[in-house]
Protein backbone atom coordinates (compact mmCIF):
# COMPACT_ATOMS: atom_id res chain seq x y z
CA UNK A 1 0.00 0.00 0.00
CA UNK A 2 1.40 3.44 -0.66
CA UNK A 3 2.93 6.40 1.29
CA UNK A 4 1.03 9.60 0.61
CA UNK A 5 2.60 12.59 0.09
CA UNK A 6 0.66 16.25 0.42
CA UNK A 7 1.96 18.93 -0.35
CA UNK A 8 0.82 22.66 0.16
CA UNK A 9 -2.69 21.96 -0.24
CA UNK A 10 -4.68 25.10 -0.41
CA UNK A 11 -8.60 25.68 -1.61
CA UNK A 12 -11.09 27.68 0.46
CA UNK A 13 -10.63 25.81 3.47
CA UNK A 14 -7.20 24.56 3.52
CA UNK A 15 -4.33 26.25 4.29
CA UNK A 16 -0.85 25.05 2.38
CA UNK A 17 -1.62 21.66 4.42
CA UNK A 18 1.77 19.48 3.99
CA UNK A 19 1.34 15.68 5.49
CA UNK A 20 3.01 12.73 5.00
CA UNK A 21 1.22 8.92 5.60
CA UNK A 22 3.66 6.32 5.45
CA UNK A 23 2.90 3.10 3.73
CA UNK A 24 0.71 1.04 5.71
CA UNK A 25 0.34 3.70 8.52
CA UNK A 26 -3.21 4.72 10.60
CA UNK A 27 -2.95 8.22 10.38
CA UNK A 28 -6.06 10.25 12.46
CA UNK A 29 -6.64 13.61 11.46
CA UNK A 30 -7.78 15.38 14.87
CA UNK A 31 -9.31 18.54 15.23
CA UNK A 32 -12.86 20.43 16.03
CA UNK A 33 -15.89 21.27 13.39
CA UNK A 34 -14.63 23.52 10.86
CA UNK A 35 -10.61 22.47 10.71
CA UNK A 36 -10.98 21.43 7.50
CA UNK A 37 -10.35 17.81 7.91
CA UNK A 38 -13.05 16.66 5.61
CA UNK A 39 -12.16 18.73 2.60
CA UNK A 40 -8.54 17.45 3.35
CA UNK A 41 -9.93 13.72 2.91
CA UNK A 42 -11.97 14.67 -0.13
CA UNK A 43 -8.94 16.39 -1.58
CA UNK A 44 -6.84 13.12 -1.03
CA UNK A 45 -10.44 11.42 -2.74
CA UNK A 46 -10.04 14.27 -5.67
CA UNK A 47 -13.32 14.96 -4.63
CA UNK A 48 -12.52 18.49 -4.49
CA UNK A 49 -10.34 21.20 -5.90
CA UNK A 50 -7.27 21.96 -4.71
CA UNK A 51 -3.82 23.96 -5.60
CA UNK A 52 -0.63 21.79 -4.75
CA UNK A 53 0.36 18.10 -5.04
CA UNK A 54 -0.58 14.99 -3.50
CA UNK A 55 1.10 12.08 -4.42
CA UNK A 56 0.78 8.29 -3.59
CA UNK A 57 4.58 6.34 -3.43
CA UNK A 58 5.90 9.23 -5.47
CA UNK A 59 3.44 9.24 -8.30
CA UNK A 60 1.32 12.54 -8.36
CA UNK A 61 -2.35 11.81 -8.30
CA UNK A 62 -3.86 15.36 -9.14
CA UNK A 63 -4.84 14.95 -12.53
CA UNK A 64 -6.35 11.55 -11.71
CA UNK A 65 -10.21 11.39 -11.49
CA UNK A 66 -11.39 9.95 -8.33
CA UNK A 67 -12.32 6.31 -9.18
CA UNK A 68 -8.54 6.22 -10.85
CA UNK A 69 -7.06 6.83 -7.32
CA UNK A 70 -7.92 3.42 -5.96
CA UNK A 71 -9.44 4.68 -3.07
CA UNK A 72 -11.52 3.17 -0.28
CA UNK A 73 -13.92 6.10 1.27
CA UNK A 74 -16.42 5.57 4.22
CA UNK A 75 -18.43 9.07 4.83
CA UNK A 76 -19.86 10.53 7.67
CA UNK A 77 -23.28 9.81 6.79
CA UNK A 78 -22.39 6.68 5.42
CA UNK A 79 -24.39 7.11 1.96
CA UNK A 80 -25.40 3.80 1.76
CA UNK A 81 -28.47 3.72 -1.12
CA UNK A 82 -31.87 2.61 0.91
CA UNK A 83 -33.15 0.71 -2.51
CA UNK A 84 -30.11 -1.70 -2.48
CA UNK A 85 -30.01 -4.73 -0.12
CA UNK A 86 -26.61 -5.06 1.86
CA UNK A 87 -25.33 -7.08 -0.58
CA UNK A 88 -26.15 -5.25 -3.17
CA UNK A 89 -24.47 -1.95 -2.09
CA UNK A 90 -21.74 -4.09 -1.35
CA UNK A 91 -21.54 -4.87 -4.65
CA UNK A 92 -22.39 -1.40 -6.46
CA UNK A 93 -18.49 -0.04 -6.67
CA UNK A 94 -17.50 -3.51 -8.38
CA UNK A 95 -20.46 -3.42 -10.68
CA UNK A 96 -19.45 -0.12 -11.37
CA UNK A 97 -16.05 -1.44 -12.33
CA UNK A 98 -17.19 -3.59 -14.90
CA UNK A 99 -16.52 -7.06 -13.06
CA UNK A 100 -17.61 -10.50 -13.57
CA UNK A 101 -20.81 -11.13 -11.97
CA UNK A 102 -18.95 -14.40 -10.62
CA UNK A 103 -16.31 -12.45 -9.37
CA UNK A 104 -18.18 -9.70 -7.67
CA UNK A 105 -20.29 -12.49 -5.77
CA UNK A 106 -16.85 -13.97 -4.57
CA UNK A 107 -15.59 -10.72 -3.23
CA UNK A 108 -18.61 -9.54 -1.71
CA UNK A 109 -18.85 -12.78 0.23
CA UNK A 110 -15.21 -12.87 1.35
CA UNK A 111 -15.58 -9.08 2.57
CA UNK A 112 -19.06 -10.18 4.27
CA UNK A 113 -17.81 -12.94 5.89
CA UNK A 114 -14.22 -10.83 7.21
CA UNK A 115 -17.06 -7.93 8.47
CA UNK A 116 -19.08 -10.91 9.97
CA UNK A 117 -21.94 -9.36 8.57
CA UNK A 118 -23.27 -12.20 5.65
CA UNK A 119 -25.90 -12.73 7.64
CA UNK A 120 -27.22 -9.53 6.53
CA UNK A 121 -27.00 -9.90 2.85
CA UNK A 122 -30.55 -9.89 2.20
CA UNK A 123 -31.35 -6.83 4.37
CA UNK A 124 -31.97 -3.30 3.62
CA UNK A 125 -30.23 -0.41 5.00
CA UNK A 126 -33.08 1.07 7.18
CA UNK A 127 -33.76 -2.25 9.09
CA UNK A 128 -30.10 -2.68 10.35
CA UNK A 129 -28.44 -1.19 13.38
CA UNK A 130 -26.41 1.50 13.36
CA UNK A 131 -23.29 -0.59 14.19
CA UNK A 132 -24.43 -2.88 10.86
CA UNK A 133 -24.78 -0.49 8.81
CA UNK A 134 -20.73 1.25 9.93
CA UNK A 135 -19.94 -2.40 8.95
CA UNK A 136 -21.80 -2.34 5.62
CA UNK A 137 -19.73 0.82 5.01
CA UNK A 138 -16.67 -0.51 5.91
CA UNK A 139 -17.28 -3.48 3.78
CA UNK A 140 -18.69 -1.62 0.62
CA UNK A 141 -14.96 0.41 0.95
CA UNK A 142 -12.75 -2.18 1.48
CA UNK A 143 -14.35 -4.76 -1.22
CA UNK A 144 -12.76 -2.75 -4.16
CA UNK A 145 -9.47 -3.23 -3.03
CA UNK A 146 -8.30 0.07 -2.42
CA UNK A 147 -4.88 1.21 -1.99
CA UNK A 148 -6.09 3.75 0.23
CA UNK A 149 -8.67 3.96 2.97
CA UNK A 150 -10.54 7.64 4.34
CA UNK A 151 -12.97 7.04 6.85
CA UNK A 152 -14.93 10.90 8.00
CA UNK A 153 -15.77 10.24 11.61
CA UNK A 154 -17.37 6.94 10.84
CA UNK A 155 -18.04 6.13 14.62
CA UNK A 156 -19.42 9.71 15.24
CA UNK A 157 -23.68 8.92 15.62
CA UNK A 158 -23.31 5.31 17.86
CA UNK A 159 -22.73 4.85 21.85
CA UNK A 160 -19.72 4.67 23.32
CA UNK A 161 -19.50 0.65 24.35
CA UNK A 162 -20.07 -0.01 20.64
CA UNK A 163 -17.81 3.11 19.59
CA UNK A 164 -14.93 1.25 21.33
CA UNK A 165 -15.49 -2.58 19.88
CA UNK A 166 -15.46 -1.07 16.17
CA UNK A 167 -12.46 0.98 17.00
CA UNK A 168 -11.07 -2.24 17.86
CA UNK A 169 -12.39 -4.00 14.95
CA UNK A 170 -11.35 -1.66 12.81
CA UNK A 171 -7.62 -1.60 13.91
CA UNK A 172 -7.85 -5.09 12.86
CA UNK A 173 -8.95 -4.99 10.27
CA UNK A 174 -6.22 -2.28 9.27
CA UNK A 175 -3.98 -4.67 10.22
CA UNK A 176 -4.90 -7.68 8.40
CA UNK A 177 -5.11 -5.52 4.71
CA UNK A 178 -2.10 -3.46 5.25
CA UNK A 179 -4.59 -0.44 4.43
CA UNK A 180 -2.80 3.04 4.68
CA UNK A 181 -5.46 4.75 6.50
CA UNK A 182 -6.04 8.44 7.22
CA UNK A 183 -9.08 8.57 9.59
CA UNK A 184 -10.73 11.77 10.97
CA UNK A 185 -12.54 12.42 13.77
CA UNK A 186 -12.46 15.17 16.91
CA UNK A 187 -12.75 12.59 19.37
CA UNK A 188 -9.69 12.32 21.83
CA UNK A 189 -9.99 8.92 22.64
CA UNK A 190 -10.71 7.80 19.37
CA UNK A 191 -7.64 9.35 17.99
CA UNK A 192 -5.66 7.75 21.27
CA UNK A 193 -6.99 4.60 20.11
CA UNK A 194 -6.63 4.11 16.63
CA UNK A 195 -3.73 6.40 15.84
CA UNK A 196 0.02 5.19 14.79
CA UNK A 197 0.28 9.02 14.57
CA UNK A 198 -1.80 12.10 15.01
CA UNK A 199 -2.29 15.14 12.77
CA UNK A 200 -3.98 17.90 14.68
CA UNK A 201 -5.40 20.32 11.92
CA UNK A 202 -7.05 23.87 13.05
CA UNK A 203 -8.25 26.56 11.18
CA UNK A 204 -7.33 25.03 7.73
CA UNK A 205 -3.43 23.63 8.68
CA UNK A 206 -2.17 20.86 9.85
CA UNK A 207 -0.20 22.42 13.70
CA UNK A 208 1.54 19.47 14.88
CA UNK A 209 2.34 15.67 14.17
CA UNK A 210 3.08 12.64 16.13
CA UNK A 211 2.52 9.89 18.11
CA UNK A 212 -0.52 10.50 20.99
CA UNK A 213 1.51 10.56 23.16
CA UNK A 214 4.38 12.73 21.69
CA UNK A 215 1.48 15.78 20.78
CA UNK A 216 0.15 15.15 24.24
CA UNK A 217 3.04 15.51 26.49
CA UNK A 218 5.00 17.58 24.23
CA UNK A 219 3.34 20.68 22.49
CA UNK A 220 2.81 24.36 24.32
CA UNK A 221 0.99 25.60 21.30
CA UNK A 222 -2.53 27.08 22.72
CA UNK A 223 -4.31 26.21 19.68
CA UNK A 224 -3.23 22.58 19.92
CA UNK A 225 -4.13 22.22 23.95
CA UNK A 226 -7.33 23.46 23.17
CA UNK A 227 -7.98 20.67 20.45
CA UNK A 228 -6.65 18.17 23.21
CA UNK A 229 -8.99 19.46 26.34
CA UNK A 230 -6.27 21.71 27.79
CA UNK A 231 -5.28 18.53 29.84
CA UNK A 232 -2.90 19.21 32.92
CA UNK A 233 0.53 17.49 32.14
CA UNK A 234 2.67 16.58 35.04
CA UNK A 235 6.42 15.34 35.17
CA UNK A 236 7.17 12.72 37.59
CA UNK A 237 10.03 12.15 38.72
CA UNK A 238 9.71 8.74 40.83
CA UNK A 239 6.77 5.93 40.91
CA UNK A 240 6.46 2.61 42.89
CA UNK A 241 4.01 -0.15 42.19
CA UNK A 242 1.56 -0.58 45.05
CA UNK A 243 -0.96 -3.73 43.45
CA UNK A 244 -1.55 -5.02 40.66
CA UNK A 245 -2.46 -2.47 37.63
CA UNK A 246 -1.80 0.45 40.30
CA UNK A 247 1.20 2.65 41.20
CA UNK A 248 2.15 5.87 43.08
CA UNK A 249 3.69 8.67 41.28
CA UNK A 250 5.80 11.77 42.29
CA UNK A 251 5.33 14.67 40.76
CA UNK A 252 6.90 16.94 42.96
CA UNK A 253 5.29 17.29 46.32
CA UNK A 254 2.39 15.23 45.00
CA UNK A 255 1.91 11.86 45.57
CA UNK A 256 -0.99 10.35 42.98
CA UNK A 257 -1.96 6.63 42.52
CA UNK A 258 -2.34 6.31 38.51
CA UNK A 259 -3.29 3.10 36.57
CA UNK A 260 -0.16 0.90 35.89
CA UNK A 261 0.29 -1.17 32.92
CA UNK A 262 4.51 -1.39 33.00
CA UNK A 263 7.14 0.79 31.96
CA UNK A 264 8.94 3.69 34.17
CA UNK A 265 6.33 6.44 34.18
CA UNK A 266 7.46 9.90 33.65
CA UNK A 267 4.40 11.67 33.06
CA UNK A 268 1.15 11.94 33.80
CA UNK A 269 -2.12 13.89 32.47
CA UNK A 270 -5.40 14.52 33.72
CA UNK A 271 -8.30 15.71 31.93
CA UNK A 272 -9.53 19.29 34.19
CA UNK A 273 -13.26 18.77 33.62
CA UNK A 274 -12.46 15.24 35.55
CA UNK A 275 -10.93 17.02 38.71
CA UNK A 276 -13.86 17.24 41.46
CA UNK A 277 -13.61 20.11 43.68
CA UNK A 278 -15.84 20.37 47.34
CA UNK A 279 -15.24 22.52 50.12
CA UNK A 280 -15.49 19.48 52.58
CA UNK A 281 -14.18 16.22 52.23
CA UNK A 282 -17.55 14.28 53.18
CA UNK A 283 -19.11 12.84 50.55
CA UNK A 284 -15.91 10.65 48.93
CA UNK A 285 -16.22 7.23 49.51
CA UNK A 286 -12.31 7.23 49.79
CA UNK A 287 -9.63 9.45 50.28
CA UNK A 288 -7.54 7.99 47.10
CA UNK A 289 -6.37 11.08 45.18
CA UNK A 290 -8.06 13.49 47.53
CA UNK A 291 -6.00 17.01 48.59
CA UNK A 292 -6.34 19.81 50.52
CA UNK A 293 -6.15 23.22 48.00
CA UNK A 294 -6.62 27.00 47.26
CA UNK A 295 -8.11 27.93 44.52
CA UNK A 296 -5.63 30.61 42.60
CA UNK A 297 -8.07 31.78 39.98
CA UNK A 298 -11.16 31.78 38.70
CA UNK A 299 -12.05 33.00 35.03
CA UNK A 300 -15.70 33.15 33.60
CA UNK A 301 -15.95 31.63 29.68
CA UNK A 302 -19.23 31.16 27.53
CA UNK A 303 -20.11 28.40 29.37
CA UNK A 304 -17.87 27.44 31.96
CA UNK A 305 -15.73 28.54 34.49
CA UNK A 306 -11.54 27.44 34.67
CA UNK A 307 -10.14 27.28 38.13
CA UNK A 308 -6.66 27.10 38.64
CA UNK A 309 -5.74 25.49 42.46
CA UNK A 310 -2.78 24.77 43.83
CA UNK A 311 -1.99 21.59 45.29
CA UNK A 312 1.36 20.18 46.85
CA UNK A 313 3.20 23.09 45.12
CA UNK A 314 1.56 22.25 41.67
CA UNK A 315 -0.72 24.46 40.12
CA UNK A 316 -4.06 22.05 38.20
CA UNK A 317 -7.01 23.48 35.98
CA UNK A 318 -10.04 22.06 36.90
CA UNK A 319 -13.80 23.21 34.67
CA UNK A 320 -16.84 23.59 36.36
CA UNK A 321 -20.05 24.09 34.20
CA UNK A 322 -21.75 28.00 34.35
CA UNK A 323 -24.88 25.95 34.84
CA UNK A 324 -23.93 24.37 38.18
CA UNK A 325 -25.81 25.99 41.22
CA UNK A 326 -23.29 24.48 43.35
CA UNK A 327 -20.79 26.67 42.37
CA UNK A 328 -19.39 29.51 44.79
CA UNK A 329 -15.77 28.69 44.69
CA UNK A 330 -13.40 32.15 45.05
CA UNK A 331 -9.67 33.19 44.52
CA UNK A 332 -7.98 32.32 47.96
CA UNK A 333 -10.97 29.77 49.40
CA UNK A 334 -9.36 26.40 50.44
CA UNK A 335 -10.96 23.78 48.98
CA UNK A 336 -10.62 19.64 48.33
CA UNK A 337 -9.21 18.63 45.18
CA UNK A 338 -10.26 14.77 43.91
CA UNK A 339 -8.56 13.40 41.15
CA UNK A 340 -10.22 10.30 40.16
CA UNK A 341 -7.74 6.91 39.20
CA UNK A 342 -9.72 5.99 36.23
CA UNK A 343 -9.41 9.53 34.86
CA UNK A 344 -5.28 9.45 34.74
CA UNK A 345 -3.24 8.69 31.53
CA UNK A 346 0.52 7.83 32.35
CA UNK A 347 3.23 8.09 30.19
CA UNK A 348 5.73 5.71 30.11
CA UNK A 349 9.68 5.71 29.20
CA UNK A 350 8.95 2.52 27.19
CA UNK A 351 6.28 4.32 24.53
Amino acid sequence: MPKIEIHDISNYALNRVSLEVNDRELMVILGPSGAGKTTLLNAVAGLTEYEGSILFDGAPVDNLKPHERNIGYVPQDLALFNHLNVRENIAFGLKMRGLSEAEIFERVDNVMEMLNIKHLADRYPLKLSGGEQQRVAIARAIVLEPKVLLMDEPFNNLDTSLRKRLRMELKMLQRKLNLTTIFVTHDLIEAEELADRVAVMVKGRIECVGTFDEVLYNNADPAVREVLGNPNVLSCNGFKLVHEGLAEVKCGKLRLLVPYDGGAIIGVSIPPEKIVLTKGELGFKGKFNLFKGVIKDVIEEDVMYKIRVEIEGLEVQCLRSKSDPQFTFKAGESVYVKIPIKYVRVLTATE
